[in-house]
């Protein structure tokens, strides 16, 4: 089921950096929108000051927690582990069904696309025609391996979350560095 949601708007902890927060958290704020107009509920769980500064004015109702990164000068897997950890967390507790992370993909200094992502449930990717192609290249035959395959997913799944919040920070600070070079650069 999709009834509730869980928004993850990943901005800066900093200004100076031209429409890079700004982007992010309208292209959040809209999809919000979009979700309550549809009857949903919605939780916001907001990675960086300026993004909570912007949705703070118009769905604060709806922001549950800010997580602070300003300390952090050199982003690392141990800052992103405890919002995956909490994201789960709550998804074990069924506070969501949903959950969805925005910030800004790194394509250049010049261009950053502020990108929607889910993170749960896992999307899965559709047939191609590559599936067939690597079937027959086994041979027909039958690989067994342990432990089992719900062994496995078991064990990475839950971490899948946190290195995706990771790949997200990651991509975040690299836009918002460019964006800032930018902004300089225009000043």
């Amino acid at each position: 089921k999709e009834d509730s949601h869980l928004i993850v708007v990943a901005t800066a902890e900093r200004g100076l950096c031209g429409p890079f927060n700004s982007s992010i958290a309208r292209a959040a704020q809209r999809h919000v929108l979009a979700l309550l107009e549809e009857g949903r509920s919605v939780k916001i769980l907001c990675v960086g000051r300026k993004g909570r500064d912007v949705l703070q004015r118009q769905l604060g109702d709806h922001i549950i927690d800010t997580v602070d990164l300003s300390a952090v000068k050199r982003l690392s897997f141990e800052d992103a582990a405890p919002i995956g950890v909490r994201i789960r967390d709550l998804f074990e507790a069924g506070e969501f069904d949903v959950c969805t992370i925005f910030f800004n993909h790194f394509k250049s200094v010049m261009t950053q696309v502020v990108t929607e992502q889910r993170l749960i449930p896992v999307p899965l990717p559709g047939p191609t025609d590559d599936d067939d192609d690597a079937a027959a290249d086994t041979g027909g035959a039958t690989f067994e391996y342990e432990p089992t395959e719900d062994e496995v997913l078991a064990a990475l799944l839950p971490h899948n979350v946190s290195f995706q919040i990771y790949q997200a920070l990651l991509e975040n600070a690299a836009s918002e560095q460019g964006a800032r070079m930018r902004a300089m650069d225009s000043a």
